[in-house]
């Protein structure tokens, strides 16, 4: 998954809040850094 795909998801607020923790979890484990770019 693209980080700009997910940042417009997040943006227009299609995912919830589960989805969301499961895919900056999922994210987290990859890239660190990525937390910065997806706090809400």
């Amino acid at each position: 998954m693209q980080l700009v795909m997910l940042k417009q998801l997040l943006g227009k607020d299609l995912l919830n809040k589960a989805e969301y923790d499961l895919i900056k979890n999922k994210l987290m484990k990859k890239y660190k850094i990525i937390e910065q770019f997806l706090v809400v």
